[in-house]
């Protein structure tokens, strides 16, 4: 049995890991729950694991889930620390930069981590390195589904043995949309995904994405892969979530419906194979997969993601940053799509790199510059 603690709660990869746990009651039992703020979806987890403890980020919201539960609620910051380091596991599916810390916690108190947070590895994948090395009790498995497909393919493999990771990428709702036409896209367009049911923040990184420039520099960290050797390559059915090219002319591939309760578990419940009720895949049914190569020039984020990661330092974590102020601006309708790509351009030149030794107050430095200058980009 162990104990769980589940950050982002109220969001997607929440909602899928509650449906992990409650098939598998005799395996989990969740600990504790965290979100960002939203108190009802909060409460009613809560009616359901009457024991659980809570937290959420914001400190006016945990008041108010604290009045409505009857229970203690902590707050802030410090309230997901003090979860994060009163369980056995810790699925970590928070949105954002706010995931980072817990993070860091987590392997400091030497937890397993069932990682949905890319940001963590975006934005101080040095850091947790070094964290790992010093705290090798510590693992992070990953979640997402084509970093969990990188690690069932590799199988304890020897970094020499790989050349080359290849992360599919759904394309989107734009892949086939002429770039003359991107100037006329709307938010209602851009949310509109074709496979995948997620977070709208994601959705619209997907849309532009981002989200596989930030799988890139999360994969480089994950599996130390250089920049080189990370491939996307745009897979519109979803059906192989990624795949390892081997030295050897083997190419393994993992396969799978796109549920994201399956990465959850496997990365919960790791090394066993547990059992899940979701759809099994039907190859007959199936009868076309088709790949191809992204289109660089009409997602330049895609670039932007990979010249940052490349670049090293605290650039992913400007990038990052930048992005999210962007992707809500534009989610509030305040600039257009193709401004994303050009205010992270911006931040990209005005942030300057600091010097010295990289640690977490330089990163969180540069993540709150890189913020202002987003907002800036945008008045």
């Amino acid at each position: 049995m162990s104990d769980v603690c589940l950050l982002g709660a109220t969001g997607s990869i929440g909602d899928s890991a509650l449906d992990v746990i409650r098939q598998h009651r005799e395996r989990f039992s969740l600990r504790s729950i965290a979100a960002h703020s939203n108190v009802q979806k909060m409460a009613d987890i809560s009616k359901e694991y009457p024991d659980a403890k809570l937290a959420l980020f914001d400190e006016n919201s945990a008041t108010e889930l604290q009045r409505v539960t009857g229970k203690k609620v902590f707050a802030g910051m410090e309230g997901l620390l003090e979860l994060v380091a009163d369980c056995d596991l810790v699925v970590n599916g928070l949105t954002g930069s706010v995931g980072c810390e817990p993070t860091l916690k987590a392997i400091e108190c030497g937890k397993k981590i069932a990682l949905a947070n890319k940001e963590t590895l975006v934005m101080a994948g040095e850091i947790i390195k070094e964290a790992l090395k010093k705290n090798p009790n510590a693992k992070i498995m990953p979640v997402d589904s084509e970093h969990n497909a990188i690690f069932q393919c590799l199988a304890g493999c020897k970094n020499a043995e790989i050349e080359s990771l290849q992360i599919t990428a759904s394309g989107g709702p734009f892949r086939e949309l002429p770039a003359e036409k991107f100037s006329e896209i709307t938010l209602k367009d851009a949310l509109n995904h074709p496979v995948w049911s997620m977070g709208k923040k994601i959705t619209i990184d997907s849309a532009s994405m981002m989200n596989k420039g930030l799988e890139v520099i999360e994969a480089h960290f994950l599996f130390g892969v250089p920049y080189e050797q990370i491939k996307v390559v745009v897979h519109p059915q979803s059906m192989v979530h990624s795949l390892v090219q081997f030295r050897d002319g083997n190419l393994m591939a993992q396969l799978g419906a796109p549920d994201m309760r399956i990465p959850i578990l496997c990365a919960m419940a790791f090394p066993e194979r547990l059992h899940l009720e979701t759809k099994r895949l039907s190859l007959p049914e199936i009868q076309k997969l088709t790949f191809f190569e992204p289109d660089f020039k009409k997602f330049p984020c895609l670039t932007l993601a990979y010249e940052a990661g490349k670049a090293g330092g605290t650039r992913a974590a400007v990038l990052n940053a930048a992005n999210e102020v962007l992707v809500n601006a534009f989610m509030q309708q305040k600039i257009s799509f193709l401004d994303i790509p050009r205010g992270i351009e911006h931040c990209l030149s005005k942030i300057a790199e600091p010097g010295g030794e990289l640690n977490l107050e330089k990163i969180l430095f540069a993540d709150s510059n890189a913020r202002e200058a987003a907002r800036n980009f945008l008045d």
